[in-house]
Formats: structure tokens, sequence, C-alpha cells
């Protein structure tokens, strides 16, 4: 079953965050994950969330995305997107 991070971000480095996106990708790639939402617009439509910037990861399931947040690999770009943003992560089961 696949599995999807789900993150809402508030980028307040541009120019980091622009590295941290360069690095993660191939991370992503090589864990078998893909981007479905990468900060594209959005609209509130019921609630008053306001999200910053979406991004919806899909990975092949749970245990592969446990894998890529955990790996020593993936650590080193935390560092730097936690240094150049600020948000949340959620990691959800799909159907």
């Amino acid at each position: 079953m696949p599995a999807y991070l789900i993150a809402d971000v508030e980028v307040l480095d541009q120019n980091a965050y622009a590295e941290y996106r360069r690095q993660v990708l191939p991370l992503i790639q090589k864990h078998g994950g893909r981007f479905i939402v990468r900060g594209g617009q959005h609209e509130v439509l019921e609630g008053d969330w306001q999200p910053a910037r979406l991004v919806i990861i899909e990975f092949p399931d749970m245990a592969t995305l446990r894998t890529w947040y955990r790996s020593p690999e993936y650590a080193a770009l935390i560092e730097l997107r936690q240094s150049a943003s600020r948000g949340s992560l959620v990691a959800v089961e799909g159907a």
C-alpha cells in the first residue's frame, strides 16, 4: 500500500532551501519516491488551516518512507531543511 509524506513548509531562506531541493530529489528517487505535489497553488476550502507550501511525496509503502526519512543520507538534509524553513511533516498510509 502506498504511503505519503505530507509537508507544510514555510521557507525562510530561499537559497538554502533551493540547495535542499536540489539534493533531496535524487535521494527520494533512490527510495522509490515521487513528488505528487511540490509547492503548487492551493486554496483552503474549509477550516482555518493556512498552509504555506504544501509538498506530498508518494513512496511504495510506509516501511520505505520510514527508511528514507531515517537514512543517514537524509539526516544531513533534515538539518539543511530545518535551518532554511519551518513546518510540519506527516506520514500517512494510502488507500
